[in-house]
């Protein structure tokens, strides 16, 4: 394959390009479907990367050990300037490898289990139907991603970890302001100013005689006590778990939703039927890879594809043309639950798959089924031209969703 190959050798495709549409990947990744399964393209400071674009493929890779998600790493292929900013902070679990991943990913497994997500799901109803009455009492139109698709997760995450929401419009404006920040600057204070944030909320649990029911103060009360943790991976971890546990579901629950609007006939089908509901999720999970664009970079030579990625290579996973792999999905464009997509990368793979899965399906469930029964006229309130998403450098939503009903 000649270096380039998905644009031409002289031109190759720029990663990451926003979508055109948003629940489609962008029309500037149509040469990457292509030229699946490995090819190159560029970032932002002219550096070619490798890109993985067959599911197979990325199946294989995301489970090699040669490929390191640590953004310490100096080849590693940061997509945009401002991240590259935030490398020098202490990391968890999402970049970190093995041995020292295996260790803090036992630590959150138990918090994060089917089990756990299952006995929430009562919790996780009762803040759906909060919010859905007070958008129903305060009657159309309503701004949904405000409304409802930020609150619930927020909500959620906050009672697991032992975050008090009452601090959420700070956590989530520095979320904001982390994942999308204007400049390198912004990312990084952003940043500062939730490590601040975390240790005084540590300060406080400390000094706490009965400890809380949240994961927080579980690791305060045992692991940092105990020495198993040190303060600032806990402040690390507790950064990671409460932005990542409130943005991306945020934006599946308004994406999602936004996507059922444009398809009518198959929102109709879940109203209908709503145990379609968790195959609808998976389905929706496929099609919209809000996180497009897993990173690594390569440890040592590996051959894949008819190609040698070498030692420092950045290797990057586009999953929403990964999740469009026609090989494995037929007609990979359709939203079609009645397929088998459990096999999607949406929530990655390999020793880093996402860790709270199992609470993020169970919140799309009941957030969409939801709102499906309680609002059977819902529908967009301003033509879907005129409604704003987010672009191609951060993870995937809507910047708002105004609907009616």
């Amino acid at each position: 394959m000649a270096e380039g190959a998905g644009g031409t050798e002289s031109h190759p495709v720029a990663f990451p390009a926003s979508r055109n549409c948003p629940y489609h990947p962008p029309t500037a990744y149509a040469p990457l479907r292509d030229a699946r399964p490995l090819t190159r393209v560029k970032l932002y400071d002219g550096r070619l990367v490798w890109m993985v674009t067959g599911h197979a493929l990325a199946r294989t890779l995301l489970a090699d050990q040669r490929l390191s998600s640590d953004p310490r790493r100096p080849d590693f292929p940061w997509p945009v300037a401002r991240f590259a900013e935030v490398r020098r902070r202490r990391t968890a679990l999402l970049g970190v490898d093995d041995p020292e991943h295996r260790v803090q990913r036992r630590m959150m497994i138990p918090s994060f289990s089917l089990k756990r997500a299952a006995a929430l799901r009562p919790r996780i109803q009762q803040v759906v139907d909060e919010r859905l009455d007070a958008m129903i009492a305060q009657g159309p139109p309503a701004e949904l991603v405000s409304a409802f698709a930020l609150p619930v997760p927020s909500m959620v995450i906050c009672a697991l970890l032992g975050v008090p929401y009452a601090d959420h419009e700070f956590f989530e404006d520095q979320s904001r302001r982390l994942l999308r920040g204007p400049t390198a600057a912004d990312s990084l204070d952003a940043r500062e100013r939730m490590e601040a944030y975390f240790e005084e909320l540590i300060d406080r649990k400390q000094r706490q005689r009965e400890p809380g029911d949240g994961v927080l103060d579980e690791l305060v009360h045992q692991q940092l006590r105990d020495g198993e943790l040190d303060r600032e991976l806990l402040i690390a971890i507790a950064i990671i778990l409460l932005v990542a546990g409130h943005e991306t579901t945020a934006n599946m629950i308004s994406l999602g939703t936004f996507t059922l609007l444009q398809h009518p006939d198959r929102m109709a089908e879940l109203r209908a039927d709503p145990g379609l509901v968790p195959a609808a999720v998976e389905e929706l999970m496929r099609l919209l890879s809000i996180a497009d664009g897993l990173l690594r970079v390569a440890v040592e030579d590996i051959e894949a594809a008819g190609e040698t990625i070498r030692a420092g290579d950045g290797v990057i996973f586009s999953t929403s043309v990964v999740n469009r792999d026609e090989a494995v999905y037929p007609d990979p464009d359709a939203l079609d639950w009645h397929r088998p997509a459990r096999h999607h990368l949406g929530f990655g793979f390999g020793i880093h798959q996402c860790l709270g899965q199992n609470l993020a399906r169970a919140e799309m469930e009941i957030a969409l089924g939801s709102l499906l029964d309680r609002l059977p006229t819902l529908r967009l309130a301003v033509p879907a031209e005129e409604i704003p998403f987010k672009p191609g450098d951060t993870i995937q939503g809507m910047l708002e969703l105004p609907v009616a009903w």
